[in-house]
């Protein structure tokens, strides 16, 4: 490596002394091509997946099921969410280091340069970093094939008398479960079953569907849970750390279904109609009736939902008058816990503002990547239901 010997004149006891420093340009010069070259290179596969969907599709069966079973195996020997902590030390940490250059500019006069250039390479490979791992493990993934061209599912139109007939059918499977589960003395929903069976369950899927086996990530509890409420989420899955982390301040009937659907996305499916199915699926096949149930009552919520904005009002009204009793304990306790962090006083930040920003802010994220109806893109699993369950049968109906 070739250097460059400059010399420095100092003063040693009253005498003029010519010392003689060797630099390093070309290593400097190295550093920053590798880190403007890492951000571009990022910057062209984000391009790359927006015009070519059969290298996404080649990515997500080869070459990200890698991430998971070495990366993604390594976070989960952790009994934290690291991806929590990673958020916390940016939170805390970069203000912090701004104020410590700020002061190191002030009093270093004569080596401000230096100072901006460490800490700008510290910066420059936080920001790679993100942008790396949230392309790798993440934006690449939302320009795949759909969930139903993988799988070889119809994506066909249906009628109205279809998807009343959906209802009723997981309203008769809901009502069913709903007496099997545990419940508290108000009879409200309580959960015995561990996470470990979130991944027995989206493991099983491996079978039918393309792109599951592998490693199985461990579903991390998030510390701020509260916090997560107050974004209105039920779980997130984090890109930066490949966790499927899950809120435990929330009602728990719906807790079950939620794992599963961020185990989903460690899979490689990203858009949120598909992990709802994939969740869905996953629960409907378990061993635990927990887990069915908390499937079958979180579908239920979408295709009510449809029912009520696309059926007559009888249809509505039938269908509601045939959910059972100890069901309607677990809808309006859901509902309820929801109405308490948005009207939770002497919190830290307000849950009206909070979950206002996370709502824009999931809606900026999500047609990013290319899905241009944002949040309403959940309620598309409807859809998918409809292909796949008219052709199959749910497990209690065997």
């Amino acid at each position: 490596m070739k250097t460059e010997v400059m010399t420095e004149q100092v003063s040693v006891n009253g005498v003029d002394v010519k010392v003689s420093k060797t630099t390093d340009k070309k290593c400097k010069h190295t550093k920053l091509k590798w880190l403007i070259g890492s951000a571009v290179f990022f910057a062209l596969l984000n391009g790359l997946a927006w015009i070519c969907t059969p290298f996404c599709d080649f990515y997500q069966k080869w070459v990200y099921p890698f991430w998971v079973n070495t990366y993604g195996r390594v976070t989960s020997l952790l009994p934290f969410s690291f991806g929590e902590l990673l958020i916390a030390i940016a939170v805390f940490g970069i203000p912090l280091s701004l104020i410590v250059m700020i002061v190191l500019l002030i009093i270093k006069k004569g080596r401000r340069g230096k100072v901006a250039k460490v800490f700008g390479f510290i910066y420059g490979w936080i920001i790679v970093f993100i942008l790396g791992t949230e392309t790798l493990n993440c934006f690449i993934l939302y320009h795949t094939s759909t969930f139903e061209e993988l799988n070889g599912i119809s994506s066909e139109k249906h009628s109205t008398e279809e998807l009343e007939k959906l209802a009723f059918r997981l309203v008769a499977q809901v009502n069913e479960l709903s007496t099997q589960v545990e419940r508290d003395e108000n009879g409200r929903f309580v959960l015995t079953a561990d996470t470990d069976a979130a991944r027995k369950a989206v493991e099983g899927l491996e079978d039918e569907f393309v792109c599951f086996g592998g490693y199985e990530v461990h579903p991390k509890p998030i510390y701020c849970s509260f916090f997560m409420s107050q974004m209105d989420l039920m779980g997130i899955y984090f890109p930066f750390s490949m966790e499927a982390n899950y809120n435990t301040d929330m009602y728990k009937a719906k807790l079950p279904d939620t794992i599963c659907h961020e185990l989903a996305h460690t899979k490689g499916f990203m858009r949120e109609e598909e992990a709802n199915f994939i969740a869905f699926v996953a629960c409907d096949r378990s061993d635990s009736v927990e887990y069915r149930y908390s499937g079958y009552l979180s579908a239920l919520t979408y295709v009510r939902n449809n029912v009520f904005e696309y059926c007559d009002d009888y249809t509505q009204f039938a269908l509601d008058d045939a959910i059972s009793d100890e069901v309607w304990v677990d809808i309006n306790e859901n509902r309820e816990y929801w109405e308490s962090v948005e009207e939770a006083e002497d919190t830290v930040f307000d849950s009206q503002t909070v979950s206002e920003v996370s709502d824009k802010a999931m809606e900026a994220s999500l047609q990013a990547n290319g899905v241009e109806d944002g949040i309403e893109s959940y309620g598309r699993m409807v859809d998918l239901m409809l292909n796949y369950y008219g052709d199959h049968k749910f497990v209690g109906e065997e």
